[in-house]
């Protein structure tokens, strides 16, 4: 057989046909020093998600290019040093992770990948990236603490879907005036590089919500002052009245255009507003108060799952169909939107039942763990836990005489090798989730549940954790679930009210908040969200 010589994993991964591959820690980083990598992982071509993580390893060989069926590729804290061309085979990948290596260039297939969501290529020795137009569908940007010295190439109107740019801490002297074509874009991180100038056409990005421009040289004081006590929008508005633009033609030319579409719509909607309003469904969002739990992050999650996002949803009705319908909403998501929970893992608590008091979302070691899970009648440390799922995973699979796992025991490998396990603790460090794998069982959802806490967790971007509860809310009010019929004569649509929730680093600092201006903002004109 092809697989008879190969690593254990290796071989494990093939004969139980799994689609996914975890090769982690100085174990696997023991076996790549002495004989490299073994090169027969190149053949498991069903993988859709291989992880190769904290190892010596130097270089991805070209044979990377045989597993075409590539979602997800995570390859963080290595040395690489290189990426093959033949990457551009991995026609499918939506999530490339390469973060805390020895990169000093990119092939150009890095820029040719047309299902690719996710680049992230923190921490390297980059000084260019190339050109990202074929990456049509990229979201999120992440080349932070690199060397490089211009901007990035991805001022481009057909990359409609990128909304966060992460390039601080590198060396780039000017931001570009075409970045003004980026009308998505949500997320600025220039923080710490060598900008001494910032061009008007930065406030033209509308829905810019979260920009960074600290620690730069930028020669206009007040303006750096600004940045350095304000939020994005006084530094907008300021940049708008003070900073000449870079290409003042055309800028003026489609600013001018943009205003009269604009004061035409907004005549329309005066004429329509009632009949709008009556016709649509509601979310209702309330600004977080100083009674709201916070959500204080560690850095012990930073190299494990470092992204968590949450929002409280408040006065839920459920009957025994419609909560049937919500635990089916989960899976369907977790299926569909999470990747099978690679991007990201939703989880939902019954707020009233949580111990009052901020939470805290951090990482301990296995043994340190201690969970009730949900529907289970005793605690248990994250390695009796892994173990006990383990063990039923391999009994149920050889009961069923079936080589793939299924529940939660298809997400164990997520968490194979790890020296610390995630998890979300309340003020008394009670241990209410432990991501991907499971909620605790003290703060589970049921019937009565009135009000409730979501999370999601990734360990990809917070953009993607904003995306899943998006489109959670979104299910949930267009259909009705937990949700209060709207004033309309036959109930055809439905109100969710919704709180905001703050994630915050240890020392109170704002990392996010949920839903921001920049969120549920939907195409459909048949959900309206309502701010305070």
């Amino acid at each position: 057989m092809a697989f008879e010589k190969s690593w254990n994993i290796i071989k494990q991964t093939a004969d139980e046909n799994k689609h996914e591959l975890v090769l982690t820690g100085s174990s696997i980083s023991e076996l790549i020093a002495k004989n490299g990598l073994d090169k027969t992982l190149f053949d498991l071509q069903n993988l859709n998600y291989l992880n190769i993580t904290h190892t010596c390893l130097q270089e991805i060989p070209e044979e990377i290019g045989k597993l075409q069926n590539l979602t997800t590729l995570v390859l963080h804290s290595n040395e690489i040093n290189k990426l093959p061309a033949s990457i551009e085979k991995l026609t499918k990948l939506k999530f490339l992770h390469c973060s805390q290596n020895k990169l000093t260039s990119l092939p150009d297939a890095v820029g040719n990948l047309p299902q690719l969501n996710s680049i992230n290529f923190g921490t390297n020795l980059l000084q260019s990236i190339p050109c990202q137009i074929g990456n049509l569908k990229l979201t999120t940007l992440d080349l932070s603490n690199n060397d490089i010295k211009v901007f990035p190439d991805v001022c481009y109107t057909e990359l409609v879907h990128l909304c966060e740019i992460y390039v601080n801490k590198n060396l780039i002297k000017d931001i570009p005036g075409e970045i003004s074509r980026l009308q998505f874009l949500k997320v600025l991180n220039i923080a710490d590089n060598l900008i001494t100038a910032v061009p008007g056409e930065l406030a033209d990005c509308h829905k810019l919500k979260e920009l960074n421009l600290k620690n730069n040289w930028l020669a206009d004081k007040r303006l750096l002052k600004l940045v350095d006590q304000c939020h994005t929008k006084q530094v907008l508005e300021y940049v708008k009245q003070h900073c000449p633009k870079q290409n003042t033609t055309t800028t003026t030319i489609t600013s001018k255009s943009k205003k009269g579409k604009k004061g035409h719509k907004l005549s329309e909607s005066e004429n329509a507003a009632a009949q709008i309003d009556a016709l649509a469904h509601k979310l209702k969002i309330l600004k977080t108060s100083d009674n709201t739990l916070s959500i204080k992050i560690t850095q012990h999650v930073k190299n494990v799952r470092p992204y968590i996002t949450a929002c409280i949803v408040k006065n839920l009705i459920f009957t025994e169909d419609t909560f049937k319908k919500f635990i089916q909403l989960q899976t369907k998501l977790h299926d569909g939107i999470c990747e099978k929970r690679n991007a990201a893992t939703i989880a939902t608590h019954d707020l009233n039942v949580i111990v009052p008091g901020d939470l805290t979302y951090t990482a301990k070691p296995p043994l340190e763990l201690e969970i009730k899970p949900l529907m289970r009648n005793k605690n248990y440390t994250g390695t009796e836990l892994f173990q006990q799922l383990q063990k039923e995973a391999d009994n149920l699979r050889k009961e069923k005489k079936r080589n793939v796992y299924s529940g939660i025991h298809k997400y164990l490998y997520l968490l194979e090798g790890k020296a610390l396990f995630p998890c979300l603790v309340d003020s008394q460090e009670q241990v209410i989730s432990f991501p991907p794998i499971t909620n605790s069982d003290l703060t589970k959802m049921s019937l009565t549940t009135k009000n409730m806490l979501i999370e999601v967790t990734s360990a990809t971007s917070y953009q993607v954790c904003r995306n899943v509860l998006d489109q959670f809310l979104k299910e949930l009010v267009t259909t009705g679930i937990g949700c209060t019929p709207s004033d309309n004569e036959n109930n055809l649509y439905y109100s969710l009210q919704i709180e905001q929730v703050k994630v915050v680093d240890i020392d109170g600092n704002l990392k996010l908040v949920y839903p921001s201006r920049a969120d549920l903002n939907f195409k459909e004109d048949n959900i309206i969200a309502l701010r305070d």
